[in-house]
């Protein structure tokens, strides 16, 4: 498993909101992170639309975290912009597994079930506060 660039990108975005503690606008957020303005303001409506960030229209307007950054976790942020996170197409409830007729019975779907649920948990542990 990869996080895409993306994601990271969007980590880079929130972080900066978060180190800022202030609203900034799109143009600076695209500066200080280093992802153009093109690809910051795509990022930016999929974590509006998430609701980890607000964004304020207007001369005085920009983006500020919309909740406290101990409550926002890399999980959450990856998930936005790259959908749950699996390690294997298999943990995909659309995937139909050709080895067996159940895959609660498939010792590599437990395996990997189990990896990714504690992956899971490491990245929902991990909170912007922590990089601040």
């Amino acid at each position: 498993m990869r996080i895409t660039h993306e994601a990271d990108y969007a980590i880079r975005v929130m972080y900066c909101l978060a180190a800022a503690g202030e609203r900034l606008s799109a143009k600076d957020i695209a500066e200080q992170t280093g992802v153009t303005l093109r690809f910051s303001l795509k990022i930016l409506r999929k974590l509006i639309q998430d609701d980890l960030i607000k964004s304020f229209k207007g001369v005085s307007g920009g983006y500020i975290l919309n909740h406290p950054a101990n409550e926002i976790s890399l999980g959450q942020i990856i998930e936005c912009i790259d959908g749950p996170i699996m390690i294997n197409h298999c943990l995909s409830n659309e995937f139909d597994c050709s080895r067996v007729t159940r895959k609660s019975e498939c010792d590599f779907h437990k395996v990997f079930g189990s990896i990714n649920a504690h992956l899971r948990k490491e990245l929902y542990s991990v909170t912007l506060d922590q990089f601040t």
